[in-house]
């Protein structure tokens, strides 16, 4: 199974100029609703592939985005959505 990260802003137009920054440097991002179990953000998130972590996370530093509030990981357990802070 897959594993997929979220990564939630507070801003729409910086989720979709990471999302874009993201598939640019060749990660499969793609921009969706954030999860409301995330209880954070504008409404958008980027997804990638947790094996991408590496340089999704040294992408995003490389950017001004100051409303990001950080990496998530999503799963789901008993067919119940869980989201929680992804620590490396």
């Amino acid at each position: 199974m897959t594993m997929i990260i979220i990564a939630v802003f507070r801003a729409r137009a910086q989720s979709l100029d990471y999302a874009e920054r993201l598939r640019s440097y060749g990660v499969a991002a793609s921009v969706m609703p954030t999860p409301k179990e995330a209880r954070i953000g504008c409404g958008l998130c980027v997804r990638f592939e947790a094996r991408e972590f590496a340089r999704a996370n040294a992408i995003l530093k490389m950017g001004r985005y100051t409303s990001f509030k950080g990496f998530y990981r999503m799963n789901f357990t008993n067919g119940n959505l869980n989201v929680t802070p992804y620590v490396e």
